[in-house]
């Protein structure tokens, strides 16, 4: 498994060297309300064989992880995607770069004819970033996601992208 090339961003396979930054993103306040306490994840990002995930690095700075996972049943074959990146390059492209470089390698050499990615519904800026790529919304997955925090449930958008939908 090597690198993915986007037009800014490299997606380098994580290695023990990554986790150090990626910890310090997943402890901001932006990247921990949605992805919850890294440190009750001792293993964390080694911690899920049923993933597979990158360092997106801008510039060979580590700027957040995006990573994908198969469903390998023929009748159901698909790949789903998560993503966060460092609230410091917000708003900059990089989301989108590192997502649509991801479902090009999910789509062209892995072979996947549909992926899908699953934010929450109140998280906007994330929908917008899918939407640029080609996702499409099929619909919302009620109390679908325990709060961070543990306090209550929300919300989710589930989104999908068809190879046909990829845009460039």
């Amino acid at each position: 498994m090597g690198d993915l090339r986007g037009k800014a961003v490299v997606l380098a396979p994580v290695a023990a060297e990554h986790v150090a930054e990626l910890k310090r993103i997943r402890r901001t306040p932006e990247v921990r309300d949605r992805w919850g306490d890294v440190d009750a994840e001792p293993d964390w990002p080694f911690d899920d064989p049923d993933t597979v995930p990158y360092a997106v690095l801008l510039d060979g700075v580590v700027r957040g992880l995006v990573q994908y996972g198969e469903e390998e049943d023929p009748m159901y074959r698909h790949a789903s995607m998560d993503i966060f990146l460092d609230p410091a390059v917000h708003g900059q492209g990089a989301g989108q770069d590192a997502v649509r470089t991801l479902a090009r390698h999910l789509i062209e050499d892995r072979g996947h004819h549909r992926l899908v990615i699953d934010p929450a519904a109140d998280n906007e800026p994330a929908i917008r970033c899918y939407t640029a790529v080609g996702f499409r919304p099929v619909g919302v997955m009620r109390d679908y996601e325990r709060a961070a925090d543990g306090t209550g449930w929300h919300d989710g958008l589930l989104m999908d992208l068809l190879a046909g939908d990829l845009r460039e």
